[in-house]
């Protein structure tokens, strides 16, 4: 038996040294970890437990039967996160490149299938030369089989993709029927067809980095979540999200232990947002006041900036927010920031996670870009999102909210449970200017001096209707409340909902206006 137990250590000991030592040293000269070091990395100290270790490909054809590939060129299992059961797998560039073929898949598939079953996160580390040419359709086939766990896993279980390497052509859509992807600054690239194909066919040059790298896809596609500075900085904050949510769909959130006071007045919230409804702010001002230790996890922080999501704790409980943030483009709603936001609220459905919205919106994005573009269908996906959900949805009116766009932010007719303003908010058609000039336009026209009474008209339709006072009168603004009493109300609010039960039509599922 001593003899038997030595060979398995010899075996361990050399599939977890993957590629070889050549093969590893040039991972680390690109700036890159292996497979190994990320899980390590990744997950609590010594709580890894590797499945599958001496899975082989039994490919013969093209020279493969002569081609060794320890561990076949992925590493799963299972650890824990802050003492919280996860799932992992992790490509390995140095075994073959990181390809997927037959047996590659199998084991991303198995770890998937456990994830489920046992109910905890999936988190994929994508670093890989594509499908395996050499398998042919079984590599296809691995990746089709991949994506279908995808699907059905989601709302189920958290799916996290963090992308340390090349993810291109098919490979890259497993990422994207994920819940989050993480990338770095330093190793990260996405695309469907790389530059030499580029290249060839449209005879575009462009870099990997330009093309697919990491601020790419977080500022401009908006297909990344996060954005780390380098691969362990990545998979820190991959931790840090962890935290905020639960195992799975039955489950509840992680309670922290709320060491910020409940009844922590916000005087600071009396100078953050301007009374000029003309003049810009940047909300996470406003978040990072009532939030928990005035700590704030930003989703997506690079891209469709009129509009911040994320997660924070509110009394120890994560919770999902949705802000306008009127310090860019005013704070309009447009295509990007629909998109960003109608997604984000669906997780936070799916999960249990309620939803506080900060409202400070002056309507639509108007131009010709915005309606070619499909800005009724996108901006529906938001209006789909806010009515579908059924967890508790506090909003709360900071200063405008005009037109289609009040409505589109979780207004009271969209389901919110409790809906507050400032005693600035302004809740109209749209804004006291325009309908002036709409409304009074004779009046205006006809009298001695246009300007004076265009003023007067402003004054007596803010008067009238562009305050809290009329949506309050009407009940669908629950209370006006003091900014400085915001933390309070809001922590108020979520208790109330705390139990919340709320029973929708039978269906197979909606019609999301995709």
């Amino acid at each position: 038996m001593d003899n038997l137990i030595q060979q398995l250590e010899l075996k361990r000991r050399h599939i977890e040294m993957g590629g070889g030592e050549k093969r590893i040293e040039k991972q680390h000269a690109k700036g890159k970890l292996t497979a190994r070091e990320r899980v390590n990395i990744l997950l609590d100290e010594g709580s890894f437990v590797e499945i599958g270790m001496f899975v082989k490909h039994r490919c013969n054809d093209f020279g493969m039967d002569q081609v060794e590939s320890p561990g076949e060129g992925v590493v799963t299992g299972y650890g824990t996160i802050h003492g919280r059961l996860v799932y992992v797998f992790a490509q390995d560039f140095t075994v073959i490149a990181g390809t997927l073929g037959e047996m590659h898949a199998k084991k991303i598939c198995r770890v998937m299938d456990l994830a489920v079953k046992n109910g905890a996160p999936l988190i994929g580390i994508n670093d890989s030369g594509g499908a395996r040419i050499q398998e042919g359709v079984d590599a296809l086939n691995g990746y089709g089989e991949i994506f279908f766990r995808n699907t059905m896993a989601s709302g189920v279980i958290p799916q996290i993709s963090v992308i340390l390497g090349p993810c291109a052509g098919g490979a890259v859509y497993s990422p994207a029927l994920t819940d989050f992807i993480f990338m770095s600054k330093t190793t990260s690239q996405m695309f469907i067809t790389g530059p030499q194909v580029i290249k060839a066919v449209t005879g575009e040059e462009v870099s990997a980095d330009a093309l697919g790298g990491g601020m790419v896809h977080n500022q401009t596609s908006g297909v990344s979540h996060f954005l780390g500075e380098d691969e362990q900085d990545t998979l820190l904050m991959v931790r840090q999200l962890v935290d905020y949510l639960p195992l799975n769909n039955v489950d509840g959130a992680p309670l922290e232990r709320n060491t910020d006071d409940i009844d922590r007045i916000n005087d600071a919230l009396i100078d953050i947002v301007p009374l000029n409804p003309n003049k810009g702010y940047d909300v996470r001002d406003v978040i990072m006041e009532v939030v928990d230790e005035g700590i704030f996890m930003e989703v997506q922080q690079h891209y469709a900036l009129n509009m911040v999501v994320g997660f924070a704790r509110i009394n120890g409980s994560t919770v999902g927010i949705i802000a306008n943030n009127p310090v860019y483009m005013a704070g309009c709603l447009d295509i990007n920031a629909s998109d960003k936001a109608s997604r984000f609220i669906r997780f936070c459905d799916s999960f249990n996670i309620p939803l506080v919205t900060f409202v400070d919106v002056p309507g639509y994005l108007p131009g010709v870009s915005q309606e070619y573009g499909g800005v009724i269908r996108h901006g529906a996906k938001l209006l789909y999102a806010y009515s579908e959900a059924t967890v508790p949805k506090v909003s709360l009116i900071l200063r405008k909210a005009y037109g289609g766009a009040y409505l589109a932010m979780c207004s009271k007719s969209l389901g919110a449970d409790i809906s507050y303003a400032w005693p600035n908010a302004e809740i109209a058609v749209m804004g006291p200017e325009g309908a002036a000039n709409i409304i009074f336009r004779r009046d205006i026209a006809n009298s001695e001096d246009p300007p004076t009474k265009r003023q007067e008209k402003i004054g007596e339709y803010r008067e009238k209707f562009a305050n809290p006072y009329v949506a309050a009168s009407r009940g669908l603004i629950d209370d006006v409340i003091d900014p400085r009493q915001t933390r309070i109300s809001l922590i108020n609010a979520l208790a109330s909902c705390a139990t919340k039960r709320e029973n929708r039509y039978r269906k197979k599922h909606g019609n999301f206006p995709v």
